[in-house]
C-alpha cells in the first residue's frame, strides 16, 4: 500500500472549511426558489457573504500553498494522472477565487444596492466596488447582466470540476487501494504529523 504524506493542519482546515461553504452556498442557491418571500433576501445576502467568506479563505489558502509545500503525489502516478491533478486544483482554486468576485461586480452593478447595504452576514460592513456602482444605469443594468451570466457559467464549471475531483478521490481511493483521502484527513494521536 502507498503511503500518504500529509498536508498540514492549517492546509485542512483551510480546504474543508472552503468545501463545506462552497457545499452550502450551492445547496442555497440551488433550494432559494423554495423559500418564502420574507426569506429571499436574506438568504441572498447569506450567499453574498459565504462568497466574501470564502474569497477571504481561499486567498489564505492560496498563500499557505505557496509558502508550504504540498505532500508529494505518490510515485505510482502515471504522469497523465499527475498533470490531471494539478491542471484540475489550478482550476478549482481559480474558479473558487473568481466566483466571489465575479459575484461582486455583478452585485456592484445591482440598480438597487444603495438601497440594500451589504453586510456580512449582517453583522460587517462590505464596501461595493465604487467605478462600477458610478456608471450610469443602462451601463450599469448591462455590466450586471452580463457578470451575472459569467457569474453562473462559472458555477456550472464549478460542478463539474467538483464532480470530478470527488471521482478522483473515490477512483484512487477505493479501487486503486491508494489511501489518498489521508492526505487530508488529520492522524489523530499521531504526534509526529501534528503540524501546522
Amino acid at each position: 500500500m502507498i503511503r500518504a504524506g500529509r498536508y498540514t493542519r492549517t492546509a485542512m482546515a483551510l480546504h474543508w472549511l472552503v468545501a463545506l461553504l462552497v457545499i452550502a452556498n450551492l445547496v442555497l442557491v440551488w433550494t432559494i426558489g423554495w423559500f418564502p418571500d420574507a426569506l429571499v433576501r436574506p438568504a441572498i445576502d447569506t450567499h453574498k457573504s459565504i462568497g466574501i467568506t470564502v474569497l477571504g479563505l481561499a486567498l489564505l489558502r492560496v498563500l499557505w500553498r505557496f509558502s508550504h509545500r504540498p505532500p508529494p503525489l505518490p510515485a505510482e502516478y502515471s504522469s497523465p494522472e499527475r498533470a490531471a491533478a494539478h491542471g484540475a486544483h489550478i482550476l478549482l482554486y481559480g474558479l473558487i477565487l473568481a466566483l466571489p468576485l465575479t459575484g461582486w461586480i455583478h452585485d456592484s452593478a445591482f440598480k438597487d444596492a444603495a438601497a440594500h447595504p451589504l453586510r456580512l452576514f449582517g453583522l460587517v460592513p462590505w464596501p461595493r466596488i465604487g467605478p462600477i456602482m458610478a456608471l450610469d444605469p443602462v451601463t450599469k443594468e448591462h455590466v450586471h447582466a452580463v457578470w451575472f451570466s459569467i457569474h453562473g457559467l462559472l458555477a456550472y464549471g464549478l460542478y463539474v470540476l467538483l464532480a470530478l475531483h470527488l471521482l478522483g478521490v473515490l477512483k484512487h481511493q477505493l479501487f486503486d487501494r491508494e489511501p489518498v483521502l489521508k492526505r487530508m484527513l488529520p492522524a489523530w494521536g499521531s504526534r509526529r504529523h501534528r503540524r501546522f
